[in-house]
């Protein structure tokens, strides 16, 4: 189980074949790539800032995956997220697991970028025509934690606020 936070482009072939490394027990590997996008809220974007708070977005990161595999059999598990000036079409996050069997591997690593996406302090800053502005996590990332919710009170506790 590998956590990374760099500056680096990172390798997504290279991680994709770690997540296998010749373990018989792997029957799946699914992994999700993020890249930044030339618009945003209908708006152009030039290019994005992403900064992090050292240590805490490790332990975050490693706490989200010790969630998954309490709820799933995984057998490896990566998570690589850049930092710093990132241009359009660079590759942002990547979240790639392994498990015995796809449909374990398909929702740890949805869940895995579910919860990044809302419990990771990164902070994302978009270059715009009207300068940079700072963005927070959407109301559907938000949303989209509820469906892991085991009881009816986290669910409650995790829905955007009306």
């Amino acid at each position: 189980m590998t956590v990374r936070v760099q500056r680096e482009v990172f390798d997504v072939t290279q991680l994709i074949a770690s997540l296998q490394a010749k373990d018989p027990g792997v029957g799946a590997v699914v992994n999700f790539v993020g890249y930044v996008r030339d618009i945003n809220q209908g708006e152009a974007v030039a290019g994005l800032f992403l900064e992090h708070y050292p240590g805490m977005t490790e332990r975050s990161l490693q706490k989200i995956i010790d969630n998954a595999r309490t709820r799933w059999p995984l057998r490896a598990v990566e998570v690589v997220h850049r930092i710093g000036p990132l241009s359009i079409s660079e590759p942002i996050v990547f979240v790639g697991v392994s498990s015995p069997h796809r449909q374990a591997a398909f929702e740890a690593c949805a869940f895995i970028m579910d919860y990044l996406k809302t419990d990771a302090p990164f902070w994302k800053r978009e270059d715009v025509a009207g300068g940079a502005r700072w963005v927070d996590a959407r109301d559907s990332d938000r949303s989209a934690v509820v469906r892991w919710a085991d009881t009816p009170q986290e669910a409650a506790m995790q829905r955007v606020p009306a």
